[in-house]
């Protein structure tokens, strides 16, 4: 979806509004999915990360790290 296709009304918002736009969208899908399952591939790429963050804990950033940068303009 290009950014063009959303509502100006939508597009006119900063950056951290959309992020939270986002979010809230994201937390009432969960709500109203209780479950829904993941394909092979997905379950697959989730083991990697999960043994790559295993040997190497300490690299990468934190989601709260990244969120803030993100929300600094």
């Amino acid at each position: 979806m290009s950014q063009s296709s959303l509502p100006p009304d939508i597009r006119q918002l900063p950056v951290s509004q959309r992020i939270d736009l986002v979010e809230r969208i994201w937390d009432s899908i969960v709500q109203e999915q209780t479950q829904f399952e993941l394909t092979d591939a997905q379950k697959a790429e989730l083991d990697r990360r999960l043994a790559a963050d295993k040997q190497a804990p300490n690299r990468g950033v934190s989601w709260e790290n990244v969120k803030g940068r993100l929300l600094q303009d």
